[in-house]
């Protein structure tokens, strides 16, 4: 900070992060420290590159005032990032009540007798801050088991293998299960339907063996109801 006489200027440089075709704008903040109204007017060495607002104006007593400089647009940065561009800003005592209309080219020619501070101030290009890398939401990586990562910072792999091992055992022990279950039932079906079978035949023949000491043949709508009985326990033996 400068510590002229009638104000303080902070920065003492003026500090554009210099990128190209682009606008850049830097302030500067002017401290009255007295109790007099104190005029100032900023120069530069390349006028068509920079805009100064306010380029002239008025600090009232124990207040301050901020300017924007703004450069416009490069289309090339100069060589080694450095700029020899200056800037000069002038300040002097000014009637009491004074207002920006108030100030007159006059009023900084020292030449007239005008007690007039000056502080040059230089430019410095500096690197523009580094945008946050992106980061891909929903990749592969993320979604994989094998990059995930526990909060300690170890990788969460070996417990999502052994994890997923365990789980596919108690699901082949529980489709084991299942299968021995429905096999056994299905065997069971299979051997009351062979014991019913059986019990048919023996009671066929033994009709049979009736009919041959009565003289007599076998009703024909037993026939019928024992073939009718074969053709079920035929159709069942197949399922099976």
């Amino acid at each position: 900070m400068s510590s002229g006489e009638l104000l303080h200027i902070h920065p003492q440089e003026l500090q554009f992060p210099f990128e190209l075709r682009k606008q850049i704008s830097c302030s500067l903040q002017l401290s009255n420290k007295t109790d007099n109204y104190v005029a100032f007017k900023v120069k530069t060495t390349n006028p068509k590159k920079y805009c100064v607002r306010p380029n002239t104006g008025v600090v009232l007593p124990r207040t301050t005032c901020d300017i924007i400089v703004t450069m416009q647009a490069q289309k090339e940065a100069p060589p080694d990032m450095q700029c020899k561009d200056k800037f000069l800003l002038q300040s002097v005592v000014a009637n009491p009540g004074a207002t920006p209309k108030d100030i007159t080219p006059e009023m900084f020619n020292k030449e007239s007798g005008h007690d007039v501070e000056e502080c040059k101030l230089r430019v410095v290009y500096v690197s523009p801050p580094r945008p946050p890398s992106p980061v891909q939401e929903g990749s592969d990586e993320e979604s994989s088991p094998r990059a995930s990562v526990s909060e300690n910072g170890h990788s969460n792999a070996p417990e999502f293998t052994a994890a997923s091992k365990t789980f596919n055992e108690h699901a082949e022990q529980d489709v084991s299960i299942e299968a021995r279950a429905v096999i056994s039932k299905m065997t069971e079906e299979r051997n009351s339907i062979i014991d019913q079978n059986k019990r048919l035949q023996q009671e066929v023949e033994l009709l049979r063996r009736s009919a041959k000491r009565g003289g007599g043949g076998i009703p024909f709508i037993y026939v019928v109801l024992v073939g009718i009985i074969g053709i079920i326990l035929g159709f069942l033996m197949k399922r099976t």
